[in-house]
């Protein structure tokens, strides 16, 4: 039932004839570009999250209820 060599040869061979070569070679390196820059943003937002986790600061504040004002 799964695809053997030959079948994805064929499949191969039909889509360089529809598409091109010069076009699939462009093709790729657009999807190369896009998962490089996917990647560098992932580590950037680790990175940050590593940073602001460490510093262990508190904030002190205030909460005040709409419902006491009104009594």
């Amino acid at each position: 039932m799964g695809f053997s060599i030959p079948h994805l040869l064929v499949v191969l061979a039909i889509v360089i004839v529809v598409f091109g070569t010069k076009r699939l070679r462009n093709l790729g390196s657009d999807l190369g570009g896009a998962i490089k820059g996917f990647r560098t943003a992932i580590k950037e937002g680790e990175d940050g999250k590593q940073n602001t986790g460490d510093q262990g600061q508190t904030i002190d504040g205030e909460v005040n209820s709409k419902n006491n004002e009104k009594d």
